[in-house]
């Protein structure tokens, strides 16, 4: 199954955005027959959907529930569950000097997938950073 970050939920539903075409070739031609949002990734589209500097125009929030329980009657759109096993994971990938700030979400979403084994499908070319991840990396 897939697991879209943020960015790909984001360039999906506004057809201004620099990646919507892109997007569209995923959801219409590369994605797994399952994809899935996780409390992470709808948080994130929840609240940068609604930022009034992220899409080219912010949504309201009931727009952005209304989006968000559109892909969620898709047949094939699911959310995937938490678990405590996760930490292990992220605490591992996450657990040395190297490790950049701003990797914390993507730390999270990778050790998510490793758990679940999903692919991460994003425009973030940052997830190569996490070994033995299975990874769609969409570029323009």
């Amino acid at each position: 199954m897939d697991l879209p970050d943020v960015n790909v939920w984001l360039a999906l539903v506004d057809e201004n955005h620099v990646h919507h075409q892109r997007a569209l070739a995923y959801w219409y031609n590369e994605s797994l027959s399952e994809v899935v949002f996780c409390r992470v990734t709808v948080l994130g589209f929840l609240r940068l959907s609604t930022h009034p500097r992220v899409l080219s125009r912010p949504l309201a929030p009931d727009e952005a529930w209304s989006i968000y329980r559109r892909y969620r009657d898709e047949a094939r759109v699911g959310f995937l569950e938490d678990s405590p096993k996760v930490d292990s994971g992220f605490m591992t990938l996450s657990d040395r000097k190297s490790f950049a700030h701003h990797l914390w979400t993507d730390c999270y979403l990778a050790a998510l997938a490793l758990f679940r084994d999903c692919r991460i499908v994003s425009f973030d070319k940052d997830f190569d950073k996490f070994p033995r991840l299975k990874f769609l990396h969409l570029s323009k």
